[in-house]
């Protein structure tokens, strides 16, 4: 599927622009694949007129980087699943243009601002050049389905803080076996929303000692 035409004009920040989904960066390592199958079973139920609204009103958070790149710098679970799903393309809301610095500051930008991710399945921090080059190329990491599952049923409040639901799944990797998670994933849920009110997680975003409602 494709968008209608839209004129395409300077890459400078706040402009909103047509981009290949094939050709996006990410800046981040992995995604938690539960989220991208569910946000797939969403795009599938949706009419035609349904998906040509959403693609038509919903634009991805990203950057102009060297060599005329563009780099998500959020939305990557929903950008996995159209490419899945056989979108083309989609718009970009560029937040920044880096376009003219080298690939070494371009980096250390996106580090002190906080627009990217370099950690993979395992929590572990890696060098920036092992990013992967496509969405197709992100890996599973099941505790990041862990604290968005654990977010969609209220236990932790949506927060627009850089990355939130890695810090929570981080949390929950250090606290949950990950045999626990791959063999009852129900009781791993369970001891995710007690542990989500205890005071050792007071410093992590969307934190409430006693969060009940629903918040979707």
């Amino acid at each position: 599927m494709t968008l209608p035409n839209i004129t395409e004009s300077s890459t400078g920040a706040g402009e909103i622009i047509e981009a290949k989904l094939k050709a996006l960066r990410p800046t981040q390592m992995t995604v938690g694949m539960a989220e991208v199958s569910y946000k797939r079973l969403q795009w599938r139920h949706l009419d035609e007129p349904g998906r040509r609204h959403l693609l038509e009103t919903h634009t991805f958070p990203a950057v102009s980087g060297p060599k005329d790149r563009h780099y998500l710098t959020d939305h990557h679970h929903l950008g996995l699943a159209l490419l899945r799903e056989g979108v083309d393309q989609v718009r970009l809301n560029l937040q920044a243009d880096f376009s003219g610095l080298s690939t070494d500051e371009f980096w250390m930008t996106m580090d002190f601002r906080q627009w990217v991710h370099p950690f993979d399945e395992r929590g572990r921090k890696q060098p920036i050049d092992e990013l992967p080059r496509s969405l197709l190329d992100l890996v599973d990491d099941p505790f990041r389905s862990l604290a968005a599952a654990v977010r969609m049923s209220g236990g932790i409040a949506k927060e627009q803080s850089p990355f939130a639901e890695f810090l929570w799944a981080d949390f929950f990797r250090h606290r949950i076996r990950p045999t626990l998670l791959r063999k009852d994933p129900d009781e791993a849920f369970g001891k995710a929303m007690s542990l989500v009110h205890e005071k050792t997680a007071a410093h992590l975003p969307g934190w409430s000692a006693n969060r009940t409602e629903r918040e979707l």
